[in-house]
C-alpha cells in the first residue's frame, strides 16, 4: 500500500500542494516525485483551479533528492515517466508543463531537488533562516533537474556558477539577493504570505493570467523575439471573451472585476 507523500487541499481558485514526508525532511523518492506529477495535473485539469501554492509541512521544505533511490533512473539517463494525466514538476518536458501559475512558499532546508522546483515556478518566498544548497557536487554528480539552466538565467552565470560548482549553501538574503526569491519573512508568516500571493493570483483573469505565463515563457525558452512577435496575435482571442467584458466594465464602474474564466 502506497504512503500519501503530497497532500492537497482546495482554497477557492487555490490547489494547496503540501510535501508531506516530514519524518524523512520530506527528501524525494520517485514515489513522491509521481505523487508531485499526480497534483500537477490536477491544477492543469481542473478549471476552477486557477493557481497553486507548493509548500512543506515539518521543519524542512526538503532535504533534496534520496540519491540512492535515483541512481537507476540517472543512469538510464532519463527522469521517471510521466502518464497522460501527469505533469512534470521539474517543467523539462513542454508538452507535460503546468500552464498555471506555481507559488512556492519554502522554509528550512532547501536543497536539490527543491530549488529545481522552485526554479520551475513562478514566484517564490522564502522564511528568514532557510538555507539553500544546490550540492550535487559534493555527491560526484551534478544538478540534472534545471538548475544548470534556470539558475543562470534567473541568477546570472556568476551568481549561478558559484554556488553550482561548490556546492556551497546560501541563506535567505543571499537568495533574495541574487534572485532565487521574491520575499524574505518570518518563519511563522511564510505559507499566510504564499497563500495571500496565490489567492492575489488567483483573483485576476485567468485565461489573461495564462496567457501571460505562455507570453513570458515563449520568451524565455524560445526567443525574445518569438515572445514579442506572439504577444499581440495571442491576445486577440482572448478580447472575444466575457472575462475581457467584466474587465473594461469594472473599469467603468470602478468595482473589483469577478472573473470567471471564460
Amino acid at each position: 500500500m502506497s504512503e500519501n507523500k503530497i497532500a492537497t487541499e482546495v482554497r477557492g481558485h487555490v490547489l494547496l500542494i503540501g510535501l508531506d514526508r516530514s519524518a524523512k525532511y520530506n527528501g524525494f523518492d520517485l514515489e513522491m516525485f509521481s505523487q508531485l506529477a499526480d497534483a500537477y495535473g490536477r491544477l492543469d485539469r481542473d478549471e476552477n483551479l486557477r493557481c497553486a501554492l507548493v509548500y512543506a509541512k515539518g521543519a524542512h521544505f526538503t532535504a533534496g533528492l534520496e540519491l540512492p533511490k535515483w541512481t537507476e533512473a540517472f543512469g538510464s539517463g532519463s527522469w521517471p515517466a510521466l502518464s497522460d494525466t501527469q505533469r512534470d514538476p521539474l517543467g523539462l518536458i513542454p508538452d507535460k508543463r503546468v500552464s498555471k501559475p506555481l507559488i512556492f512558499a519554502i522554509h528550512g532546508i532547501c536543497f536539490t531537488i527543491g530549488i529545481e522546483l522552485a526554479l520551475a515556478g513562478d514566484i517564490r518566498i522564502c522564511a528568514e533562516g532557510t538555507r539553500f544548497g544546490q550540492i550535487e557536487v559534493k555527491r560526484g554528480i551534478y544538478a540534472c533537474g534545471g538548475a544548470t539552466v534556470r539558475m543562470v538565467q534567473e541568477f546570472g552565470w556568476a551568481n549561478a556558477q558559484r554556488y553550482l560548482l561548490t556546492g556551497d549553501e546560501f541563506n535567505a538574503e543571499e537568495a533574495l539577493r541574487i534572485g532565487m526569491v521574491q520575499e524574505v519573512v518570518p518563519v511563522e508568516q511564510v505559507f499566510e504570505r504564499g497563500l495571500a500571493l496565490a489567492e492575489r493570483v488567483a483573483a485576476q483573469a485567468p485565461l489573461g493570467v495564462y496567457g501571460s505565463l505562455r507570453s513570458s515563457r515563449l520568451a524565455l525558452e524560445q526567443s525574445v523575439q518569438v515572445g514579442l512577435s506572439r504577444a499581440l496575435p495571442d491576445l486577440a482571442p482572448l478580447m472575444q471573451t466575457e472575462d475581457v467584458r467584466e474587465g473594461v466594465q469594472s473599469f467603468v464602474e470602478r468595482r473589483e472585476a469577478r472573473f470567471q474564466g471564460r
